[in-house]
């Protein structure tokens, strides 16, 4: 049934989005005391938070973009209250566990590669980044059965990992309880003005009004954005991954592309297909690359099952770093997109989700904003 004025809701924020990044911020403005809807397309969408890796992850975030790297930082140690927060919410343990994280390295040229990786880090101000080589990874991990090939590996003693699903789970628990109200069903087809809010209508002829909107809608933030005149080219990056049967303690700390969860399984990640597609689909020739090279970190779990396999779409800007901002035209309307929604939960929970209650970005997404695009070469999203 189509709203009318007298029957229009109106709330203090509005998220269009209902993953990660769009979740976070409405659970952050709702436990700040906003009145808050997440408008989310429903199962149809295609989300990243279906396929997030769980990484808690600063060491790969940030190589040419400090201000990533300041903000990521900033996340990681928010994460411990998020993780306590969530869990009581969630009713179940998120599983963060910030044991350090490894990026693994299987010959002489990925490990060169990687050393100048950490120097450039240090450049930037990651300055708990260093690389271990083999003898000190078997000091770090004693007992853990790293396949021969394996000569050294990135270590970053703050990052950690987490469940995503329960993570996603806690938040929207957490919206609701504190008043939030989620509205699934239906996409995004309109923001006008309304005489001091915005009026957000939906394709299944329904709408509601705020006072500020959050596009925090993955793959579909470009023409989302486009209604409140920002320019925010977004591009699906598909990610593949596989998930074996529960075995007994294996892997202590995670890697960037391997980890074991807290239930036992071990996850092995990620591809990186950037040809434009929507496709979801997995690829046996994607997936079995992926387990070979697990294979050669960790022959033990060449024996385990696979449970399962899936694959998701990341948003990726041009540059691949995040993108902030408030519209010029439509003030109070702002947009947020990243690819690490797991990392910066924290972060937009919290100095993110207040900053858009007081009207204004935090200072970090002055570099961040999506004015450094113009000029690049803008790949289409639906």
């Amino acid at each position: 049934m189509r709203a009318t004025l007298a029957t229009m809701e109106r709330f203090d924020v509005a998220v269009i989005g209902g993953g990660m990044v769009g979740t976070a911020i409405g659970y952050g403005c709702a436990a700040l005391g906003a009145r808050v809807a997440v408008l989310d397309e429903g199962d149809v969408a295609l989300r990243a938070a279906r396929g997030n890796f769980g990484l808690v992850w600063g060491q790969s975030k940030g190589d040419g973009m400090p201000a990533y790297g300041d903000w990521t930082r900033q996340s990681i140690r928010l994460w411990p209250d998020l993780a306590a927060r969530v869990s009581g919410l969630a009713g179940r343990d998120v599983h963060y566990r910030a044991t350090g994280g490894l990026g693994f390295c299987l010959d002489e040229k990925e490990l060169a590669a990687k050393a100048d990786f950490v120097r450039r880090r240090h450049n930037d101000g990651h300055a708990t980044l260093r690389m271990l080589d083999r003898r000190e990874l078997l000091e770090l991990m004693p007992g853990c059965p790293l396949g021969p090939e394996v000569l050294g590996a990135s270590f970053d003693p703050s990052d950690g990992h987490a469940d995503p699903l329960v993570l996603l789970h806690g938040m929207q628990a957490g919206l609701l309880r504190a008043g939030g109200r989620h509205l699934p069903g239906a996409a995004v087809t309109g923001i006008d003005d309304a005489a001091g809010f915005w009026r957000i209508t939906r394709a299944d002829g329904s709408a509601i009004e705020a006072s500020r909107v959050v596009i925090a809608a993955g793959v579909a933030t470009t023409p989302i954005a486009a209604m409140v005149g920002m320019d925010v080219p977004v591009r699906p990056v598909r990610g593949q991954n596989i998930v074996t049967e529960r075995l007994d303690p294996i892997l202590p700390l995670p890697a960037s592309a391997l980890r074991q969860t807290g239930d036992g399984t071990i996850q092995i990640g990620v591809t990186n297909e950037d040809d434009g597609s929507f496709e979801i689909a997995t690829t046996t020739a994607a997936l079995a690359r992926m387990a070979a090279r697990a294979i050669r970190v960790l022959p033990a779990i060449k024996a385990a099952r696979m449970n399962r396999a899936w694959a998701a779409l990341r948003p990726m800007t041009p540059d691949g770093f995040p993108a902030y901002a408030e519209s010029a035209t439509h003030r109070g309307c702002f947009v947020a997109t990243c690819h690490s929604g797991v990392t910066l939960a924290a972060v937009h929970a919290g100095p993110l989700a207040a900053g858009i209650l007081a009207g204004h970005l935090p200072e970090f997404a002055i570099d961040l904003h999506p004015d450094r695009f113009r000029g690049m070469t803008h790949v289409s999203s639906h």
